[in-house]
């Protein structure tokens, strides 16, 4: 099975961060091109190996797994705890995600993923689903494409990205990624276009895939499902959605202060291993660029 598929990030750190017991149950919600998935069923001996994934691509990488300890799951990873019960699992020894988008995604130019390519504005993880980047682009009010443009893609002009569009879909609705590039050219940072394009595209995917509402849902997950002692692995790629790891960790909560119990100690089911978040090598970022703005977080699940 080729890994070319897609180059996993920090594959080292994050197999040791997941502390693997050889015989205990492990979780990696984002199976993509299937790396991680592989490092750790290495590691196992009688224990075993659930993968999620939703994408069809990455379910056709996993039909090459050919081990009695794995098991793949066709779900988003909102959905894992549901999923476990339904394979037996109640309780787990650790949970991986790497909350990037694949490679493979992004290198294939009919999902729309990309700003090097010309392709249709999709951007559907699951091709199931029935929202599209073209139909949120055309349908959404000016006031819904500035919320999404400024809190999902940090746009610091998204009031004029967001009416750019509206003016550009009453000529003709968009349907394709470069036309959503020209009817933004205009206002797009000079020598800065690409990053901007970038994070339209970034604010575009997180709307498209609930992607922000998924992890918070998923989070909360982990706390019922990690046994005491059990580790929680999360690789992010930009700061919204390492802020709600982080505030998870830290406070058990996504968004919110740390409450604690009558006798002042914090009720939080995770206490950080690192105080910081681990950042790829410089070799690792010189030999894959998407290294560059990931962002690991190690956790563990408090004995009670």
């Amino acid at each position: 099975m080729s890994l070319m598929y897609h180059k996993p990030v920090m594959l080292t750190e994050c197999i040791e961060a997941l502390n693997i017991n050889p015989d205990g149950i492990y979780v990696d919600v984002t199976f993509g091109g299937g790396g991680h998935s592989l490092k750790i069923l290495e590691n196992l001996r009688e224990g075993k190996l659930v993968a999620f994934d939703q994408d069809d691509d990455a379910k056709r990488q996993a039909e090459n797994i050919q081990s009695r300890s794995f098991t793949f799951c066709q779900a988003n990873f909102r959905y894992m705890k549901q999923y476990l019960k339904l394979n037996g699992v109640t309780q787990v020894d650790g949970v991986l995600a790497d909350l990037g988008i694949s490679s493979h995604q992004i290198d294939s130019p009919e999902r729309g993923f990309s700003t090097r390519f010309e392709g249709p504005l999709d951007m559907r993880m699951d091709r199931k689903g029935k929202q599209t980047a073209a139909a949120l682009l055309n349908e959404y009010s000016e006031e819904a494409l500035h919320r999404i443009f400024g809190m999902y893609g940090e746009l610091k002009n998204a009031r004029t990205a967001a009416k750019a569009v509206v003016v550009a879909r009453a000529q003709k609705p968009l349907t394709t990624t470069l036309e959503l590039k020209n009817a933004l050219q205009s206002i797009a940072p000079r020598g800065k276009e690409h990053k901007y394009f970038a994070q339209v595209f970034q604010a575009l995917r997180i709307e498209v895939n609930e992607e922000m509402r998924a992890l918070e849902d998923f989070l909360h997950q982990c706390g019922e499902v990690i046994k005491p002692g059990g580790r929680l692995v999360i690789m992010s790629y930009h700061s919204l959605e390492d802020r709600m790891v982080k505030n998870y960790i830290n406070t058990g909560k996504v968004f919110g202060e740390l409450e604690k119990d009558f006798y002042g100690n914090p009720i939080k089911p995770f206490q950080a291993i690192h105080r910081k978040p681990i950042e790829a090598s410089e070799k690792e970022v010189e030999e894959n660029k998407r290294a560059r703005s990931a962002k690991l977080r190690v956790a563990e699940r408090i004995k009670i």
